[in-house]
């Protein structure tokens, strides 16, 4: 039989692919955010906490008794990849490449098994990234395999690889092609850095593990986000908005992991709905946005604290994040009109590229830089409270099990059965139009808007929907009222643009569990699906204790990138998350039957394991790049690598920003992944010098400039900004580079120091 059908979609799609790329050059890509199961009527309606569980159970659960021995470890690893020269993950804008570090990213790793069976262990990863992957999920259990027997029983039913959803990270390293095409492919050097360094975090979780406890405390955090599609939440039956103080989740939940052997706490690990974009889309500094401040401000905390075990790790997951925002002074037309921007659909004039979200500190023109750290401060105050108070306030978790699934469902055509009888499927993946029109967080471009449901009015978005993949009549209908944009998961050339396959995993530890999600639950879908998993732990005794309630929470993006999981009221109004929501309107209702028909294999008795289901492909090896190399550094006659170019002065006052400019090579030669490009270093009353701020820390900023694009010339500005945390001292900046041969290719160390100052 002929093939020519073979070689006319391949050129199809690499025309398609030539038309994107073009127009993410030119405009950046319309916003790509990363980029019912209802309940009968005896459910928990009186709960008002996100959590399932009130202050009257938590004081029965508290008084019940001690908490359960496990072996519990945690572990700290570097991640950051390619800080220059490369796409950022997150706003989708081709125009927003890395020029440099503010913070670097860490992978935190946290093992909970049970002491007399090493099986049954379960580890979550909190990646300082956008979202979990495929790939990246691959390639950790594929290194942890190459370690040996003694990490064979980490697996894919017990390893959850959760982002903390930041918008300011490398990019270049997810699985699928439709992420892939702003950062103008994939880049192995930032995935192995995401890979390399979360082994590293389990492996170090692992050689720390011993017996301890663990204990949940929760808190309500006001003033750290809020809703950015209002409208579309409001679409929920209003008796069950009615069942809830707000309408986003305030509350956030803390597990406390304390080590037997001298009572000493090794971490907490959170959950807290907010959207990791406090750092806008036109800033191009490396950081982990307000998770990644949260965490580090924990973590610097507790080196004094007393209770507290050398290497304390904090971690701050994601929630049920979907309709969440920091920027928390609301959505405003920054048109000249200085109003809000359109309830229905975020418009200003009926456009929304001027509609933007304003964090706590908008209009200093920082990039969202303090907005950020206040957001992220506000998180950690907020865990910090409960920390402290959990001696008289915490829940004990208790009961012998820990155990864990995990399978994988095909999502294309997932037909299942409705609690009132109905039968439901969901549809290969797609975009809707409002997908294009992105977010107050980070508008989209052309004339798209949010809660769009016509037919596109862009001709050549219309001619690229087509050219990747025509949707027929099936789709169309399945998809409705979805406009379909892009057809997304029938397009598979070169490879799969988005995944069909998605991934169904819960972890539990005594009375707690951890619905692991691969997409972005709304606000409501978050709180349905928690409450399905509630009742049918209580229904189903999962729980064994008469007097301890189940704990449910909800962790994502998780394992893959999923976009987003809006419930079918919010599905109906088609604003960014509902465009975003890609198996058609039964797609929360799936998520749910799917999580609820393997919840069995958490019970206390169960030996089984899940299925593995239909594997998703791993396009490591197969994704195409665009990205290229460092192709030498160069300096000007006279000029040596790491010379000072711009000096500090002999003195400033505290609260100054101290500045200093070196000649400089690319730090793509080098990540320094658990070292540093720049350091603050102190001198001390015998002369000697100690290093005392560096890329760790939110206050140095690492900045790089391209020079001469010909010759290989650049510099790298280093900034102390010591309103923070600085104390009166003497004091100097420190550079450390690679630079790479012109003809050798050969990577040669170097480094560079400013003249010595005070601060005063």
């Amino acid at each position: 039989m002929a093939r020519s059908h073979v070689p006319v979609a391949l050129g199809a799609a690499i025309f398609a692919l030539f038309i994107i790329f073009q127009l993410c050059s030119s405009f950046g890509v319309p916003q790509i955010d990363f980029w019912h199961w209802k309940l009968e009527s005896h459910g928990r309606h009186g709960v008002p906490q996100a959590h399932i569980f009130s202050e009257n159970e938590a004081t029965v659960a508290a008084e019940s008794g001690e908490s359960s021995q496990y072996l519990l470890g945690v572990g700290k690893a570097d991640i950051t990849g390619p800080v220059v020269e490369l796409n950022m993950m997150g706003y989708a804008n081709s125009s927003q490449v890395g020029t440099g570090l503010r913070q670097r990213i860490y992978s935190r790793a946290f093992i909970v098994g049970d002491p007399k069976d090493p099986s049954q262990r379960f580890v979550y990863i909190v990646l300082d990234t956008q979202s979990g992957d495929t790939a990246v999920r691959y390639g950790i259990l594929e290194g942890l395999a190459d370690l040996g027997s003694e990490y064979s029983m980490y697996s894919q039913k017990n390893v959850a690889v959760t982002g903390t959803h930041s918008h300011s990270g490398p990019g270049a390293w997810l699985n699928y092609l439709l992420p892939q095409i702003t950062s103008l492919g994939f880049s192995k050097q930032s995935y192995q850095a995401i890979v390399d360094g979360a082994i590293l975090s389990i492996k170090r979780a692992h050689e720390s593990l011993e017996l301890g406890s663990v204990s949940a405390g929760t808190t309500t955090i006001k003033n750290a986000n809020i809703n950015r599609s209002l409208y579309a939440y409001l679409a929920n039956p209003e008796s069950e908005r009615d069942r809830y103080t707000d309408n986003v989740d305030k509350t956030m939940t803390l597990l406390k992991f304390t080590r037997a052997s001298d009572g000493k706490d090794i971490g907490i690990l959170t959950w807290f709905a907010v959207h990791g974009t406090s750092l806008l889309g036109n800033q191009t500094i490396i950081a982990a946005d307000n998770k990644g401040v949260a965490a580090y401000l924990v973590e610097q905390e507790m080196k004094s604290n007393e209770n507290a075990a050398e290497a304390f790790v904090a971690g701050f997951s994601q929630a049920n994040v979907g309709d969440t925002t920091p920027n928390v002074e609301g959505a405003w037309c920054e048109d000249g009109s200085n109003t809000e921007c359109k309830l229905e659909d975020s418009t200003c004039g009926g456009k929304s590229q001027d509609c933007h979200g304003r964090g706590p500190y908008f209009g200093l023109n920082d990039g969202g830089v303090k907005s950020c750290y206040e957001i992220g401060k506000r998180q950690a105050d907020g865990a910090l409270s409960i920390y402290n108070s959990m001696a008289d306030d915490g829940i004990p978790i208790s009961g012998s099990a820990v155990r864990s699934f995990h399978t994988f469902v095909d999502f294309s055509d997932f037909t299942f059965t409705l609690p009132n009888g109905t039968i439901a499927s969901t549809c290969p993946a797609a975009m809707g139009n409002s997908f294009a029109a992105g977010t107050s967080d980070g508008p989209g471009a052309f004339d798209f808007k949010q809660n769009d449901s016509g037919a596109p009015d862009n001709p050549l978005w219309n001619a690229v929907g087509g050219l990747i993949a025509e949707p027929g009549p099936e789709q169309i209908k399945c998809q409705y009222p979805k406009p379909i944009l892009l057809n997304v998961g029938e397009a598979h050339t070169p490879y799969d643009w988005t995944p069909n396959i998605v991934d169904i995993q819960v972890l539990r530890v005594g009375q707690f569990i951890v619905i692991v999600s691969p997409g972005e639950a709304t606000t409501m879908s978050g709180r349905r699906w928690r409450e399905a998993v509630y009742d049918a732990a209580v229904s189903s005794s999962l729980v064994s204790s008469s007097s301890t309630s189940p704990i449910v929470v909800l962790g994502g993006p998780a394992n893959s990138y999923t976009h987003y999981i809006a419930t079918e009221e919010e599905y109906g109004i088609q604003r960014y998350e509902g465009a975003s929501t890609l198996y058609g309107p039964n797609t929360l209702n799936a998520y749910i039957n799917a999580t609820l028909t393997y919840l069995t294999y958490l019970s206390d008795s169960s030996t089984g394991s899940s299925p593995l289901g239909p594997l998703p492909p791993n396009n490591v090896n197969k994704s195409l790049s665009f990205i290229t190399g460092v192709v030498f550094d160069g300096k000007p006659f006279g000029k040596s690598f790491g010379e000072v170019l711009t000096d500090a002065s002999s003195s400033y006052a505290l609260g100054s920003l101290v500045k200093v400019t070196f000649q400089a090579s690319n730090p793509r030669n080098n990540l320094k992944l658990e070292a540093t490009y720049a350091a603050v270093e102190r001198e001390g009353d015998d002369g000697s010098w100690t290093q005392i701020k560096n890329d760790e820390d939110w206050e140095l900023a690492f900045e790089w400039k391209r020079t001469n694009s010909v010759l290989g010339y650049s510099e790298v500005t280093v900034t102390w900004d010591t309103s923070l945390t600085a104390e009166a001292g003497t004091y100097r900046i420190k550079y450390f580079g690679d630079s790479k041969a012109a003809f050798t290719g050969t990577i040669s160390e170097f480094e560079g120091s400013s003249t010595v100052f005070t601060l005063a």
